[in-house]
This record gives structure tokens, sequence and C-alpha cells, in this order.
């Protein structure tokens, strides 16, 4: 393979995922992302990278037809993590681009965070530990996981591999997902039900659907009203499955118990964070920074398989299928 320039801005890529690069005959690029990717202005590092870069390995910054049709050269976009709604697929295939994703890669760790915010909830963690810091040794009362009914919104693999964890908790699980698989359901214990009844009937409500203009603002006021009373909201999907000003609302009324929240719609739109600073405020509520998927070994799986994406389509070798996101290249002559 002749030398191909790669330009890296997904941040915490690690030194073994670069030497696999390099030991292919890469010239491999790093620049920082403005607002860790939610901004779409293209820096002028990044700029004097995607000039000759041939394949770009992207956290979240947006890829739009404009930056595709910018850089005619760029022939592979690889996501670092599973969603893709920040690359403009259309362009992909239109423009004869390839764009893969990294199944698999940081799936365990989203799961285990998911999780940790059910916990860290229901039992009050930070509330605790923030009284402690100011001298105050009351107990809060929490509440259990323990044989409660936990709804995942979404059952695909993170969804599918919390309900794995969820097991030693004896809980009942509810699943929503508009393409069902009954044979996975049936050997995992989970009750598949229309969103409806899912949203009645969870003590704790963790979201993993993918966003679109079908499931954006999916909860707002009108599903948290069908929600029970004293529920607990997880989402380590999409900030923008979720009205913010309306979970607000229902925090600030008691309606909802709390909320686990690891994106926030604020990260894409401005204009929300306001809205971001109330419920950062209320000591029911528990935010990270979309920080679900970066574990250390997460990271690792995630950018090694990155860079192996990256490596098989500039050498002309498959890609492995579950990658593929979108192919607009030319089919392989017979």
């Amino acid at each position: 393979m002749a030398r191909a320039d790669v330009l890296v801005t997904a941040r915490f890529f690690d030194g073994e995922a670069r030497r696999v690069l390099l030991e292919q005959g890469c010239q491999v690029s790093h620049a920082d992302v403005p607002h860790d990717g939610v901004d779409s202005t293209i820096t002028p590092a990044m700029h004097q990278a995607l000039l000759t870069a041939r394949a770009w390995i992207v956290g979240i910054a947006p890829v739009t037809r404009e930056v595709l049709q910018r850089y005619p050269q760029l022939q592979v976009v690889t996501r670092r993590g599973v969603g893709f709604d920040t690359v403009d697929t259309m362009a992909v295939r239109e423009l004869g681009r390839l764009l893969t994703n990294t199944p698999g890669g940081n799936e365990p760790s989203v799961a285990d965070h998911a999780l940790g915010l059910m916990l860290g909830v229901g039992k009050r963690l930070a509330e605790s530990h923030q009284r402690m810091r100011d001298g105050n040794r009351t107990v809060l009362v929490g509440t259990e996981l323990y044989r409660k009914t936990v709804g995942l919104v979404g059952l695909g693999r993170i969804a599918r591999q919390i309900v794995q964890r969820l097991q030693g908790f004896e809980v009942r699980v509810l699943a929503y997902d508009v393409v069902q698989d009954p044979v996975y359901a049936a050997a995992a214990g989970v009750e598949y039900a229309p969103l409806e009844q899912v949203l009645a009937q969870s003590d704790y409500l963790s979201l993993h659907a993918p966003l679109s203009e079908g499931t954006r603002h999916l909860l707002g006021s009108q599903a948290f009203g069908q929600m029970k009373r004293g529920a607990i909201l997880v989402n380590t999907a999409r900030g923008e499955l979720v009205d913010d000003a309306a979970l607000l609302a229902a925090l600030e009324s008691g309606h909802l118990g709390g909320a686990g929240l690891d994106v926030l719609g604020s990260e894409r739109d401005a204009s929300l964070q306001a809205v971001t600073d109330r419920l950062l405020a209320l000591p029911q509520v528990l935010c990270t920074p979309h920080a679900a998927g970066s574990s250390r070994e997460g990271l690792a799986r995630s950018n090694l398989l990155a860079a192996q994406c990256v490596l098989a389509a500039l050498q002309g070798n498959a890609v492995p299928p579950q990658c593929i996101v979108a192919d607009g290249r030319m089919p392989l002559a017979a």
C-alpha cells in the first residue's frame, strides 16, 4: 500500500492503534476538534490534514456533505463508536465514500455506565457524597434496584448487555423496540411491550434507541406524564431523545424520582444550556459528560477496530461487514 495519510480527531486514540497504522505505512495526524466534537467548524489544523488524508477516524465530529465535497481525496470515514447520526450517510453513498463504525468496542463500558447511573441515582450516592463534603452526615433514604421493573427503549447490543448485568438483581425487564427478536427475548426473560406500557410500568427507564426524526424528543411532556410516579430515567444514548425542558419540569414537580444522564440536548444545541444548568442543580440528577463509552478497555477495543477498518479499506481488503454503515464505492469487478 502506498503511503496514506490518516487524520484522527477522536479523543483518547491510544498508542497501540496508532502503531498498527504506522506499521502499515500510514502517516497519522491528530487534530483537536472544537467543543469535543459538537462544533462543525473545520479548524486550520484539521483543514491542513484533510487536504491529503485518505481516511478520517472521528469521534462525534460532524461530517457533512460540504466537508466530503471539500476534500475529494478522502475515501474512508471511520466513526470511533456506534452512533453515526453526525455523518451524512446519503452524501457518503452519493459521493462514493465509505463510512464504518466500531460495533462491540465500547458496548460493555456503556452498559456498565447505565447500570451505574441506575444505582447511583436510586441510592442517592451523589447527594450523600456532597452532604458529607459539607459536613452533613444525615442519612438519605434511597430505593433499590432489586426486583424492580426496568424498561428498555431499544433492545440492541448495549441494552442486551444491560439485561445480562441485571440478572443478579432479579428484575422484571420490559422492552420496546420497533424490531423484535422473540427468540432472544424468550431466552433472556425479556417481555416486549408497547411504549406506553413500558413507560407506565417501569421503575427505571433506560434509553438505547438510535436518533432519527422519528425518535427525536421521543420522551416529552406526554411521555413523562405516562411514567410511574417516582420513576428514574437513564439516558446513555443521545440527548435529543429527550425534551430536556419537559424532563426538568417532571423532576421539579416530583413526578419523576430522578435522572441519570450521560447525554444532554445542550451538547449540540447551545440554546439549551440554561436547561442543562437547572438539571445539574437538582440533587436527584446525576450527570456525566458523554463519558459512558470512555473506559480504557472500551477505547482500546474501539480504536483498534477503527484502525483495522481503515487499513482494510485502504488496502482493498474486505472490511468487516458488521462495521459498514454506508458504502458508495464502486463494486469490485468480478
